[in-house]
């Protein structure tokens, strides 16, 4: 087999479990969705294995949680430094397995070492809520125990870190789940767990997907955190449900950008083609619906097909490749169904249907002259398909957006900043943008809402969420 990563040695990939590299019960598979073919093995692990993991995680608690949280930040930061120092071998594999552009790999390596490093910088002080001559009342944030930490295919590094990073400042510690068809370059990233944390504190399974619902239950986990599908999230939410556990879920979304009439039309065309092309379409806050103005709904329409039209779509390992493939089999066959839907509820004036070639390909789609109540519309596409919807009554347009079972995030285009500031006030999502899209900081919360989520992730709020809140009150005289 080819070596994506350039360093032969770590071809053979292993879990992590209680600090050693570990055989699987089983191997499996991993497909370039490039070629469509196998070009890895990776381990699987059984539910003993699970079980192992998660009484490591249980073991190494008292231990890693005692530590000062400057020592943590340490070690969190030595991990930002190993992974910078082999970005380049994570780029090269995260391009083999998840299929993105090399450029748009490396643009994620280095965000989830930015990541690190930004959570590595923060601390949990205590809040002193009241202090006088009666009583002084403290709140202090505690770490809860072990997390089960379950990604997704589309950013498998960086989402990582979003979990990880604060989990183990806080204190607890993690075993993490990659989505299967993804699992490699987590468990690169645990070659690096095994040299810089002690045994037990991070811990990396793989399935096919079949033991998300055992992780999830598992009475030795204190919270889950999961970023996927909506539904996929209500079962993880059902699973938690018997103990209670702590949940984050980052769900799936369903954004739309409101383009104003002052807004110009060329050069907001090219941002929301970009917004809502990235990595194949495959984000959940992606640019999935635009409500454009009747009056400039034509010229917009035209400068979206011609981007679509001429976008590079290819192998992501091959210089100049703009646009991948879409990860795997079974998103490509929902995306060539519902592209075949949009051609009878819509008008595809670029794209519409699978390249002709070995692999996942979908050439770039834009759909106009399309309803509301179209599938393409009020689903998540989850790939490199936009749907242009127009509009002449600007109230209109922000019930339209909002009507959605999706909150995850939205965004404003125009001129006269304070207008757009206001419309955005009235979008129903957990983030709004005005004049950008997917514009996200380690230092800032992101959260979901309606079906886009529960709590939230990043930022001080995101590191919170890791912890239990606790009231120490103590009586003065």
């Amino acid at each position: 087999m080819n070596d994506p990563t350039g360093e032969a040695a770590m071809t053979h990939f292993k879990l992590l479990i209680d600090g050693a590299l570990t055989d699987g019960a089983r191997t499996m598979d991993v497909i370039n969705p490039a070629t469509g073919e196998a070009f890895e093995t990776c381990p699987v692990a059984d539910e003993a294995q699970l079980d192992a993991a998660v009484a490591a995680a249980v073991a190494a608690f008292p231990a890693w949680s005692a530590l000062p949280i400057g020592e943590r930040a340490a070690r969190i930061a030595a991990l930002a430094d190993a992974l910078q120092a082999r970005a380049d071998a994570f780029a090269r594999l995260l391009t083999a397995e998840q299929g993105k552009p090399g450029n748009q790999a490396k643009m994620e390596v280095i965000g989830a070492v930015f990541t690190l490093r930004a959570f590595a910088a923060m601390r949990l002080e205590p809040h002193v809520i009241r202090d006088d001559d009666k009583a002084r009342i403290i709140e202090v944030r505690r770490p809860l125990g072990v997390v089960g930490a379950i990604l997704p295919w589309n950013f498998p590094v960086i989402l990582l870190m979003n979990k990880l990073a604060p989990a183990l400042l806080a204190g607890n510690t993690l075993v993490a789940k990659p989505a299967p068809t993804t699992p490699l370059t987590t468990l690169l990233f645990g070659t690096l767990c095994a040299e810089i944390l002690p045994p037990g504190v991070v811990n990396i399974i793989c399935d096919e997907n079949d033991l998300g619902g055992a992780l999830s239950a598992h009475p030795g986990i204190a919270k889950v955190s999961f970023t996927g599908s909506t539904a996929t999230g209500k079962k993880v939410m059902q699973a938690a449900a018997a103990t209670l556990k702590r949940i984050t879920l980052e769900l799936g979304g369903n954004d739309a950008a409101i383009i104003l009439d002052d807004a110009d039309p060329i050069e907001t065309a090219r941002k929301i083609f970009q917004g809502a092309m990235a990595n194949a379409g495959q984000v959940c806050i992606a640019i999935k619906r635009a409500y454009v103005p009747e009056a400039i709904y034509d010229v917009f329409c035209e400068e979206l097909a011609r981007l679509a039209t001429a976008a590079v779509v290819d192998d992501g390992a091959k210089q100049g490749a703009q646009i991948g493939p879409v990860q795997n089999a079974a998103q490509y066959e929902r995306l060539k169904t519902l592209l075949d839907e949009s051609a009878r509820e819509g008008k595809v004036i670029a794209g519409g249907a699978a390249l002709d070639r070995p692999g996942f390909f979908i050439a770039p789609t834009i759909v106009r002259d399309v309803t509301d109540d179209a599938r393409i519309v009020r689903e998540e596409q989850f790939g490199p398909v936009l749907p242009v919807l127009s509009y002449t009554d600007l109230d209109d347009a922000v019930a339209r957006a909002n009507a959605s079972e999706f909150g995850l995030g939205g965004s404003v285009w125009g001129t006269d900043l304070d207008r757009a500031t206001d419309i955005a006030l009235r979008l129903q999502s957990g983030t709004a943008w005005v004049n950008q899209h997917m514009a996200l900081s380690p230092t800032v919360p992101f959260r979901g809402a309606k079906q886009s989520g529960v709590g939230g992730e990043l930022g001080l709020e995101g590191l919170h969420e890791y912890t239990q809140a606790m009231i120490v009150n103590v009586a003065r005289g």
